[in-house]
């Protein structure tokens, strides 16, 4: 058996590998136009901003790696032109030498990734406006800075990679101003957790504009819709992206309500001999199985080990996500997962909210507040959904509870959770616990609880 992969970051290293534990003598070849493989993505800004020293340590498997290790040929700087499904095969060109040749699949695997979504902004292409989606990008940037020595930046964004570069340019004692084009920070966040961070961040002396949409870019800032000009060395564009579907559209493969290719719970496509995997996919909900579009590294790993795992006979479903996602600015850790307030109400749940601020740890040991919003089913009991923003412990609480959404816990279970506990690691009383008996109070014993919401219409 003959295995192509097209493309040779997570999910199509991921699925190849996979596909060499399950079958030693298949065939299995991939096709990267870009120059590196297998690379940490996430860890990009750290490397802008000196954390990660050198980019290699980004980028630890080569080709030999591959070879050596899995017997897996992979061709970097092979763009693959076209598909062609009745034959079964693919139009490939050597982007060194410009040779343009065809190769024959049995089984096909589709990991082309996602592209960085490029907003209509005037002068976008000059050389002091960056986006980052890859290694080549990094090094563009930490090289625009060694070199130009920028004092003033402009981050056009507030999502994770926004709020990551804008740390790692303050590493560089770079002065950022943050521009959103939204009436609220993040997108991923309620506007009530929003507004908690946006005040973090201004205690911070950060600058914020929301409701801000830059229009243009120039060699020495940015111009807004509405005519103010900030004043900026470089410019960084974090506007999220979008699935790099072009290939899989032309050779008439199905496309999903959000622009991303189709596949079943086994990843595979319309046709049974394709399947994909990565940020290409449209994924869904684990909580309402409806379709979703959420690009991020461990899906993508994920997916890419499903995909291996079947197109060699196996049969591994994926059962959805929950579009679990955090990062870190500065000391506040940002974390989110399942469903946010408003996509609940969007989907007709009759929700319960509950707003919880506990510290990590007890006061005597230094412990800082976190806040943790609770979103819950009324009908159901179970948990919907979790927010959180505050210092250290914040990912420890996100992965209990996205544990308790995947196995469908209720609120009145949550205080019975036999939590570790000594005073270096938690409360007596965890944060966890805490939200459990807002809610469960709440919902099973009536007692009503004051909103954001509540208080402003009073």
């Amino acid at each position: 058996m003959k295995i192509i992969v097209i493309g040779a970051v997570a999910g199509g290293t991921s699925a190849a590998a996979k596909a060499r534990r399950n079958n030693d003598s298949a065939e299995i070849t991939i096709y990267e136009k870009d120059q590196d493989i297998s690379y940490s993505g996430c860890g990009l800004p750290y490397f802008i901003g000196g954390k990660v020293s050198s980019i290699m340590e980004l980028t630890p498997r080569t080709t030999e790696f591959f070879k050596s290790k899995y017997n897996i040929d992979i061709h970097i700087r092979h763009e693959v032109l076209k598909i062609d499904i009745p034959t079964k095969t693919l139009v490939i060109k050597n982007l060194e030498s410009g040779a343009v040749f065809n190769d024959r699949y049995d089984k096909l695997i589709i990991s082309t990734g996602a592209q960085a979504f490029v907003p209509p902004i005037k002068g976008i292409d000059n050389d002091n406006v960056f986006f980052l989606r890859n290694v080549q990008d990094a090094l563009a940037i930490k090289s625009f800075i060694d070199n130009h020595h920028p004092q003033t930046a402009v981050v056009v964004g507030t999502g994770f990679i926004g709020f990551e570069v804008m740390e790692s340019l303050m590493e560089n004692n770079i002065k950022v101003t943050l521009v959103e084009r939204a009436g609220k920070l993040t997108p991923n966040l309620d506007e009530d957790m929003s507004q908690y961070l946006e005040t973090m961040l201004i205690k911070k002396e950060i600058p914020v504009l929301k409701n801000a949409n830059v229009v243009e870019a120039t060699n020495t800032g940015v111009v807004l819709e509405d005519g103010t000009v900030i004043d900026s060395d470089m410019i960084i564009v974090a506007t999220g992206v979008k699935p790099n579907v072009a290939l899989a559209k032309e050779a008439g493969l199905l496309l999903g309500v959000t622009g991303a290719i189709r596949v079943d719970e086994r990843m595979m496509t319309i046709d049974t001999d394709i399947y994909a995997c990565g940020d290409c996919i449209e994924t869904w909900s684990a909580i309402t199985k409806r379709p979703h579009y959420r690009p991020l590294g461990s899906t993508a790993n994920k997916t890419g080990r499903i995909c291996g795992d079947n197109i060699t006979g196996g049969n591994v479903l994926y059962p959805g996500n929950l579009s679990t996602g955090i990062f870190k600015v500065f000391d506040i850790s940002v974390a989110s997962t399942g469903l946010s307030e408003t996509e609940a109400i969007n989907l007709g749940f009759d929700i319960e909210i509950s707003h919880n601020i506990k510290p990590n740890l007890p006061g005597y040991l230094g412990g800082q507040e976190m806040l943790i919003k609770g979103i819950a089913d009324r009908t159901t009991k179970k948990i919907l959904g979790v927010q959180i923003i505050g210092h250290e412990g914040v990912d420890k609480r996100l992965d209990v509870f996205v544990t308790l959404i995947t196995y469908g816990a209720t609120v009145d279970e949550i205080f019975n959770l036999d939590l570790g506990y000594a005073p270096p690691f938690s409360t007596t009383k965890d944060p966890v616990h805490y939200t459990g008996m807002i809610l469960d109070n709440a919902i099973n014993k009536g007692r009503k609880l004051i909103t954001p919401q509540s208080l402003k219409k009073n």
